[in-house]
């Protein structure tokens, strides 16, 4: 099975973050993961900001958990277009693209925010 990892979900299990749920650790390390552009993005501007820390620059760092087994899911019009269709539950531009992509490619969503549930998402937690 495939699954699309939240940012959180990615982080938390590339550095072994005991809050990443154990059934989460499991179905990553068991499944085909799949980090989407949305989360490079996401991690790029907290980079940028100040808001998050990686040991390397975000472009090596992606390039290296890619060669470790991550496979990416680019963001593609009908993913964008997708979002005009979603109720307006709050302004996370991330996480409603994250959830258009989830909806449109059929992909359960490892997050452990519960926000995606209310999209009609299938999580993984």
């Amino acid at each position: 099975m495939r699954l699309l990892l939240d940012t959180h979900a990615f982080l938390w299990f590339v550095t072994g973050d005991k809050r990443l749920s154990r059934r989460a650790r499991r179905a990553i390390e068991s499944e085909e993961p799949f980090l989407s552009a949305v989360s490079v993005w996401e991690m790029a501007i907290k980079v940028s900001l100040g808001r998050l820390v990686l040991p390397a620059p975000v472009d090596e760092y992606v390039a290296e958990k890619r060669a470790e087994g991550f496979s990416m899911l680019s963001i593609d019009w009908p993913h964008a277009a997708a979002v005009e269709k979603l109720p307006f539950l709050h302004r996370d531009p991330f996480d409603r693209l994250l959830a258009a992509q989830a909806l449109s490619e059929r992909l359960p969503l490892v997050s452990s925010d519960p926000v995606f549930r209310e999209y009609g998402v299938k999580i993984v937690w």
